[in-house]
């Protein structure tokens, strides 16, 4: 080690983390730029030692990365940490309270305006009841599904800000379009990166599997006849954009559904719909969602970019072109995150985790009417 450049140093807190790294590290090269200090390591179980320096450097105010150089080894850069500055918008505790009581009148308005109209052809509620049990719904599936990425990034030792609610197009549209948390602290491993990812979907699509079975349950089924004149009368439009399995599934515990009987959508199922359909694009392998942040950490950097466009290319398949320019647009602005320690590999339980998550993305997907029994014989 070069003790010269030691006592060359302006800042003496370097001092101290130069200390820090040799009393946890076996370092047999160092270097100082002016940017950074280098610190060659041969330690061959790192991950460990490397999170706990990261946590330590974080309160010193520094940032520690992990690189793999090719003839040069293992080595651990660190700088200096500046502190990234949040949107005026977004750097006031009111924000998300404000955004989050749209949201909720939104959806109230959304649920009120479904209810009479559902009522109009079959009665199912008071609309201003239905409007409430309706916001209960999504929103549960919405704020649980942040509340997993919440508890999962406490339990890492992670802060985040509270959820931000996005508000939609109530009526003509969806009435919000999901919500999101930005994280307070960095992401020190792939293993992190990945838990944190994997709660939210997971939390989110267990509500909307109840969600769903109870408006399976409390949806009215019209018989094909019945159906037919509405059709023709123009009071009853066919729903085409998209079923999911486990929509299917939930009707199909109550005998619903299938050939002869329209089952009419209301407002709790389009509740449950929405769900689906946001726990589906969150799961796909792209850009920063979490399913992009889960295959982040699986395949790596390169083949994440592939898997983003293959993302794209499912939601053109499936009649979602505005989502899939979306994701074209972010990507190319802003094409994923990256663990300070993207060089220790996942577990194998993650790794069979995630074996899961494609099948439950299968489970979430809107595949076409039909789709299903065009399989079987």
């Amino acid at each position: 080690m070069e003790k010269s450049s030691i006592n060359e140093m302006e800042d003496p807190s370097q001092e101290d983390v130069i200390s820090l790294v040799n009393s946890m590290f076996q370092v047999s090269d160092y270097n100082k730029t002016e940017f950074s200090l280098e610190f060659k390591i041969e330690d061959i179980d790192f991950k460990s030692k490397f999170e706990s320096l990261a946590r330590k450097l974080e309160n010193m105010s520094y940032v520690c990365k992990l690189e793999k150089m090719e003839e040069r080894g293992l080595h651990v850069i660190i700088q200096k940490f500046s502190q990234k500055k949040q949107r005026k918008w977004m750097s006031t505790s009111w924000t998300p309270r404000i955004l989050f009581a749209i949201v909720i009148s939104f959806v109230m308005i959304d649920g009120y305006y479904r209810t009479s109209g559902t009522n109009s052809i079959v009665e199912i509620g008071d609309p201003l009841e239905m409007a409430a049990i309706y916001t209960l719904s999504l929103l549960g599936i919405l704020g649980v599904h942040e509340l997993g990425h919440i508890i999962a990034a406490k339990i890492h030792g992670l802060k985040t800000t509270w959820p931000y609610f996005i508000p939609g197009l109530p009526i003509i549209g969806i009435p919000t379009f999901g919500a999101f948390i930005q994280s307070k602290g960095l992401t020190i491993n792939r293993e992190i990166l990945f838990d944190v990812a994997i709660a939210g979907p997971i939390a989110g699509l267990a509500i909307a599997v109840i969600v769903s079975i109870y408006g399976a349950y409390t949806a009215p089924v019209l018989d094909s006849e019945i159906a037919a004149g509405l059709f023709e009368g123009s009071k009853l439009i066919e729903w085409d954009l998209g079923e999911p399995l486990l929509m299917t599934a939930s009707l199909a515990l109550f005998g619903k559904g299938g050939a002869g009987h329209e089952v009419i959508m209301t407002p709790v199922m389009f509740a449950a719909w929405i769900g689906f359909l946001i726990t589906f694009l969150n799961l796909l392998p792209a850009w920063q969602l979490d399913g992009g942040h889960m295959a982040r950490t699986l395949f790596g950097a390169k083949l994440h970019k592939y898997a983003t466009y293959g993302s794209m290319a499912i939601l053109i398949l499936l009649n979602y072109w505005l989502m899939a320019l979306l994701i074209l647009f972010m990507s190319s602005r802003n094409p994923g995150a990256t663990p300070l320690d993207d060089i220790s590999p996942l577990s194998k339980n993650r790794k069979l985790a995630y074996l899961g998550i494609i099948v439950l993305a299968i489970l979430c997907a809107p595949l076409p009417s039909g789709f299903l029994s065009s399989l079987l014989p």
